[in-house]
């Protein structure tokens, strides 16, 4: 699970400065280890705080800014099972990308192949078929259910949506 990405070396001791991708911020203070770039590399936490919309972290093995400036730009992550659960109802976006999707009436709309975010009021899921593309509100009226554990989400479209 990715909960940030590496902007910049921070300090000649190695210190990396982190763009918070995650919406708790505070999990970086009790992180022991994290996993950085395409390859997963794990690294142990030295520490970790927050600083202004960021975070600085010093990883073990990254002691220069030479080091530092390796993993520029590199994707920070955690096992999945070191997330922070959320209330009933409500998702981290990658549980969600996937999922089968139905109408209330039975009829198979496609899958979930991504989720944007529309700064706006709610996300909108983009579903696909392989012959098109629709684009779902996520709101009360239309997302009648999301069930992980069969994979499916279940929607009553509103008129015009299809």
């Amino acid at each position: 699970m990715i909960i940030g990405r590496v902007l910049k070396p921070w300090s000649y001791h190695g210190e990396l400065k982190i763009e918070i991708l995650t919406d708790f911020p505070e999990r970086f203070a009790s992180l022991r280890t994290v996993y950085v770039g395409d390859d997963a590399k794990p690294f142990s936490v030295e520490h970790a705080r927050l600083h202004g919309n960021a975070v600085l972290l010093k990883l073990q093995g990254i002691d220069s800014t030479e080091a530092g400036n390796k993993l520029r730009e590199q994707l920070v992550q955690i096992p999945t099972d070191e997330q922070v659960p959320l209330p009933k109802g409500k998702y981290y976006l990658y549980q969600l990308v996937g999922l089968k999707v139905k109408t209330t009436s039975g009829l198979d709309l496609g899958e979930v192949v991504q989720v944007l975010d529309t700064a706006g009021a709610n996300d909108v899921y983009v579903v696909r078929d392989g012959r098109r593309e629709i684009l779902i509100p996520a709101i009360e009226p239309v997302v009648k259910e999301i069930d992980l554990g069969r994979g499916e989400m279940i929607i009553e479209p509103l008129e015009g949506l299809l």
